[in-house]
């Protein structure tokens, strides 16, 4: 039942032990055939000064979009259902993955309330009673696993992305990114992952050049652990991975953590 993945207090879940051995061995079976050439992703030492604990899991996935997917609506609507029911808004005070990222981006120079990583934003709306933003098939099953899981996790058009290294860093005060959805965004003191042209994703917003569309038949997902819950990380990815088989024409790609 999908409501048993909502891992939002550790000692509400039972935890999943994943040793290396083990990951590899499941990553296989996860990501038979898939072909996609990995890209190598660097943590900068800015960030591994700010957060000591980061970990990463990247999804590389072929896929079919579609506009959008009732099956998956259904599940979506059963979750939030079971989810606030189970919650209240004060729960997200509990929630390490949302804590961790707050702490984050207090350590690299950004203010988490004035500009709330995704993760954070997207539970306080379903705990709020509103309604989430309907996009097309590949966005709302990454906002469902980001909801589930209280990562910011970014989407991205993987034949978008420039070079084959992603570097994160932390962004500069007058660095140019346009949000998805938001313009001009000042993403000074965020951290951000960079291609060989510029910032491409923040906890808060990804970046209009290399986000998907109904034309993106290969998807990059990254899901960022700053409680550096490695376990937790590679659930969520894994978690990501059965959605696009479930909605998405896809055979669930690729882990490899980071």
């Amino acid at each position: 039942m999908i409501g048993k993945r909502a891992l939002v207090n550790e000692k509400m879940e039972k935890r999943l032990i994943i040793n290396a051995s083990a990951f590899e061995e499941k990553r296989s079976s996860v990501c038979k055939g898939n072909s996609m050439e990995k890209k190598t992703i660097i943590i900068s030492d800015e960030i591994r000064e700010a957060c000591p604990q980061f970990v990463g899991a990247a999804v590389y996935a072929e896929f079919k979009n579609s506009e959008y997917s009732e099956e998956l609506w259904q599940e979506i609507t059963g979750f939030i259902e079971e989810y606030r029911a189970k919650y209240t808004i004060d729960s997200i005070k509990q929630i390490a993955s949302i804590e961790a990222t707050r702490q984050a981006y207090r350590r690299c120079g950004k203010d988490p309330s004035r500009y709330r990583p995704s993760g954070e934003a997207l539970v306080r709306r379903t705990l709020q009673g509103k309604d989430l933003y309907q996009v097309d098939t590949a966005v709302d099953l990454i906002n469902l696993a980001s909801i589930a899981y209280g990562y910011s996790i970014g989407g991205f058009d993987y034949d978008k992305i420039d070079g084959d290294t992603l570097v994160l860093g932390i962004g500069r005060e007058g660095e140019p990114y346009e949000g998805i959805g938001r313009g001009l965004l000042n993403i000074g003191g965020m951290p951000v992952y960079r291609d060989s042209v510029g910032g491409i994703g923040t906890p808060t917003s990804d970046n209009e050049r290399t986000k998907m569309s109904m034309g993106t038949t290969k998807l990059l997902a990254l899901v960022n652990g700053y409680d550096g819950d490695r376990d937790n990380v590679v659930r969520c990815a894994e978690f990501i991975c059965d959605l696009l088989r479930k909605y998405a024409s896809s055979d669930g790609g690729e882990i490899v953590a980071y």
